[in-house]
Parts: C-alpha cells; sequence; structure tokens
C-alpha cells in the first residue's frame, strides 16, 4: 500500500471542511483523531475512522503516524509542533506557523537539526492562480520585476486575540503571496486603522515594489483578492478571487483563464488550494523532501508581518531583515 497512516489534531470548523474530506483523495489513512472535546473526536472518528484521543501526544506516541496534521490555534502549533518533529513524525499545522516569528525560526532549526518535515497550510502557494504565477513569473529574470499590487478584504474581524486577528489571520495569505512571488522584502512602510484596515509598501530586494491593501470591512460571502503583477517589456499578469487570471506579454494579450463556475471562494481543492496542499505534504513526506510552504519560508513570511505590523504601529520604515538556518 502507497497511503500514509495520518493523524489530525484538532475538530473545529476549518478542519471538518477542509481537512478531513481531503484525507483519503490525498493518499491518506486516518488512525487517530484528537481534540480537546473528545465528544468532537468521537464525531470525527466515527465519520472518517481511527482512533478518538483527548491528549496529542498520547496519539502521537500509540498510533505512531506516518505524518500528523494539526489544525488548532496558532498558539498551540509552535509547542505541538516541536514535540511532533522530535518524535521524528512529520507535522503541517494550519497558518499561522507560530506566534511569533522567532518561534517560527525555532521550528526551521529544529527541521533541520532533526531532518524531520515541518510544513506550513499556506494553501494559496498550491491554488491553480498563484502556482501559474509563480511558473510565469519564473520565465523572467527578477532584476525585471517591477511591481506587484494586492487589494485583500473580508468581513469584521474581532481583533482581541491572535486567533480572531485580522492581520494574523486573514491577511497573512496575501503577505505569504507577496513572498512566494517576489521573494524577500527590503523595507516596509505601513499605515493603519485601528487593526481594521493596513496600507503597505513593500521594497524587494530585486528592486521591485509593492502596494498591499487590507481591510475587514467587507464581506466573506462576496470576496475581494486583487493582485496584479508586472516585468518590464509590458509584462504582465492579473488574477481575480485565485480563479481567474489574464497574462499578458510584450503588450499583447497571452493567455486568460476562466473557469465556467464561481470557484475561488467554495468547492475546489485545488482553486483554493486546501487539496493541492495536503496532496503535496503527503507525497513530501513519501519522497523525503521539502515542500513550497515549508517552515523556513513561512518564518519569512512571519517576519514580513511583524514588520508591517511594527511600521504601521511606529510609523516608520522597517527594514526587513531575516535570520539564516
Amino acid at each position: 500500500m502507497n497511503g500514509l497512516n495520518i493523524a489530525v489534531v484538532g475538530c473545529g470548523a476549518l478542519a471538518s471542511k477542509r481537512i478531513y474530506p481531503y484525507l483519503a483523495a490525498a493518499g491518506g489513512k486516518l488512525v487517530g483523531v484528537c481534540d480537546l472535546d473528545l465528544d468532537k473526536a468521537k464525531e470525527k472518528a466515527y465519520l472518517y475512522g481511527g482512533t478518538p484521543y483527548g491528549d496529542a501526544e498520547e496519539m502521537a506516541e500509540r498510533e505512531r503516524p506516518d505524518a500528523v496534521i494539526v489544525c488548532i490555534g496558532p498558539e498551540q502549533h509552535h509547542a505541538l509542533a516541536t514535540v511532533l518533529m522530535r518524535s521524528g513524525i512529520p507535522v503541517y499545522t494550519e497558518k499561522p506557523p507560530a506566534p511569533s516569528a522567532q518561534e517560527a525560526l525555532e521550528l526551521a532549526r529544529l527541521s533541520r537539526e532533526t531532518g524531520v518535515l515541518c510544513t506550513t497550510a499556506f494553501k494559496k502557494r498550491y491554488n491553480h492562480a498563484y502556482s501559474r504565477a509563480k511558473q510565469w513569473l519564473g520565465g523572467f529574470d527578477a532584476g525585471q520585476y517591477v511591481s506587484l499590487s494586492v487589494d485583500y478584504a473580508s468581513d469584521f474581524y474581532h481583533n482581541t486575540v491572535p486567533r480572531n486577528e485580522f492581520l494574523l489571520d486573514f491577511a497573512i495569505h496575501l503577505i505569504d503571496v507577496t513572498a512566494y512571488l517576489f521573494g524577500d522584502a527590503e523595507q516596509v512602510c505601513s499605515f493603519a486603522k485601528g487593526k481594521d484596515a493596513y496600507a503597505v509598501s513593500v521594497k524587494f530586494r530585486s528592486g521591485a515594489v509593492g502596494s498591499l491593501s487590507f481591510n475587514d470591512a467587507r464581506s466573506f460571502t462576496v470576496p475581494t483578492e486583487e493582485v496584479e503583477l508586472s516585468v518590464a517589456g509590458g509584462n504582465f499578469m492579473t488574477i481575480h478571487n485565485s480563479s481567474v487570471w489574464r497574462i499578458t506579454e510584450n503588450g499583447k494579450p497571452s493567455e486568460w483563464r476562466e473557469p465556467p463556475t464561481f470557484v475561488s471562494g467554495g468547492d475546489s481543492g485545488y482553486d483554493t488550494g486546501h487539496f493541492a496542499e495536503i496532496a503535496d505534504f503527503f507525497a513530501a513526506v513519501k519522497e523525503g523532501r521539502t515542500t513550497r510552504s515549508n517552515i523556513y519560508e513561512s518564518y519569512k513570511t512571519m517576519v514580513l508581518y511583524e514588520a508591517i505590523k511594527r511600521s504601521a504601529e511606529t510609523g516608520a520604515i522597517e527594514a526587513v531583515s531575516y535570520e539564516s538556518l
């Protein structure tokens, strides 16, 4: 059998919609389900298989799964990923990878030390549109990149704890896409309206610039996700809601993709990226390789997030620097 024995920590709304239904299709057999609310674990075990647990470390010790998926609050990712990697078990955590960049770096260094894969669920790196954008940009030298613009918005966030903080819980996805597509940042300047809106300017090491607009004054039902990439020589790509894109090369239209149904907010595990990232994690475990959203890449995303936040708080231009492994 070529599948993997998988254990999952967390039985909340996100895991119920985006993790459990995809496991078998991605090649995983569920052997353990854990939640502090044991009744929730029992429900998921009844629906999808596996043994229910109320303690994640006990589950890992008894089941010895090939990998563990952790879908709980960010404050717990660091501690649990540390235990799992030290036990030799590859781990996939929901985003963000940890409450801080420093803690994410600790996980990245532990992953290197142990040789155990740790990856983060930054789904946008895996969806059709941004995968195509990364491929398209790869046809140019980074010195030709000119600018990147983002408009990304959600419904209201309470902004009282990290789990419901708009910038960390929602905007982090496009902060990550910014780094994925245009590479490492060098400087950041941002302004904010409380914790509900951010206007961000970024200078990349390549020399390109970026403009990011985030707010939580719109809607989850009618999503806003507009991204534009410009490369020297009349080359540009526009992306709408993670699913529609248009590419112009040398000033002439060259590619247009528009799905026949609206999927960017809903059902496709490839247009949202949820299924694709799980499938790649499973493949990476089997093949002994890394992923495009490995923990060190996630650490760099957290560095950029923290620079944006500091600049908004201080009003100063923030230098962006990354520590090496």
